[in-house]
């Protein structure tokens, strides 16, 4: 059942040009609206593979539908799309919510953290699971997080977000290039010594039940994608038959130039800090956080 928007507060950066807003609910949410400049389909793919990722047991915001009335829209200056040379307003009606992460205060929620403060993140080896469901997914995008320190706590958490440019964007296709849909800073890694190291996630993705995936797409407004249904069970088969498929893709990325595993069949009681890499490597730097 889908919360009602009933406040707006700011606008989002990002591609997407998503708004922050407060729902019926009580909660805040980044909505992405049907008219945002990347495509229809984008909203589609938030809600079905972030559904994924919680299913998965991976840390993401909660995904929500959330309505959107016109009489809001029609009185908030703010709730304009920019197409560079003209704007128009956000669609009223269904889009989608990312639940708002941590508070408003300042440094709460940051995209960035220095590699000191990187390797202390609570959850950094979620990185590796993230990893398996973009791999799954076709991630076309950079992998995006957040971090997230919530009042008296010391370290941050990461919530993985942004999933639009998973099966390719709008194209609904997968592209499986090997340094698509990660992050773009090897030290999350560094923890890998084999496939173990993705675990529990791969096992959890390679058995999640077919059924469990029809019903995270059917929950997707026909309005995202057109009413093409073809289009959406092509999207749903090919999800089923890629189960198999991710240890091979994460093979492809192991062995890539960027070398992103260094420590790839290592025991780990071999690993030692020093030999952990301190370093960024080279590896296309990520669009904005949408």
């Amino acid at each position: 059942m889908p919360t009602a928007a009933t406040q707006h507060i700011r606008r989002m950066r990002g591609g997407a040009q998503g708004q922050l807003m407060l729902a019926a609910d009580g909660h805040l949410y980044v909505v992405k609206f049907r008219n945002n400049p990347q495509h229809i389909r984008v909203l589609a793919n938030e809600l079905l593979a972030s559904r994924l990722a919680l299913a998965a047991g991976l840390t993401c915001p909660e995904p929500e539908i959330v309505d959107v009335s016109q009489w809001l829209i029609e009185n908030t200056a703010e709730m304009q799309i920019d197409f560079g040379r003209r704007q128009e307003p956000c669609t009223a009606g269904l889009n989608y919510g990312s639940r708002f992460v941590g508070g408003l205060m300042p440094g709460q929620v940051v995209d960035y953290l220095p590699e000191e403060e990187l390797g202390q993140v609570r959850n950094l080896e979620e990185f590796a699971g993230i990893l398996v469901l973009d791999k799954w997914t076709g991630n076309a995008n950079g992998r995006q997080a957040v971090f997230v320190k919530r009042a008296r706590e010391r370290r941050y958490r990461a919530f993985f977000m942004d999933f639009g440019y998973c099966f390719h964007a709008g194209d609904w296709k997968f592209d499986d290039v090997p340094l698509r849909g990660v992050y773009y800073r090897n030290s999350v890694y560094r923890s890998v010594t084999g496939f173990d190291s993705f675990e529990p996630w791969l096992t959890r993705i390679e058995k999640l039940n077919p059924d469990a995936i029809w019903a995270a797409a059917n929950d997707i407004p026909p309005d995202w994608y057109g009413g093409d249904m073809t289009a959406l069970e092509a999207v749903v088969e090919k999800l089923i038959y890629r189960r198999s498929r991710v240890r091979e893709l994460i093979d492809d990325f192991r062995r890539s130039d960027r070398e992103p595993f260094p420590n790839w069949g290592k025991v780990e009681n071999e690993l030692r800090p020093e030999m952990w890499p301190n370093q960024q490597y080279g590896a296309s730097i990520p669009r904005g956080v949408n």
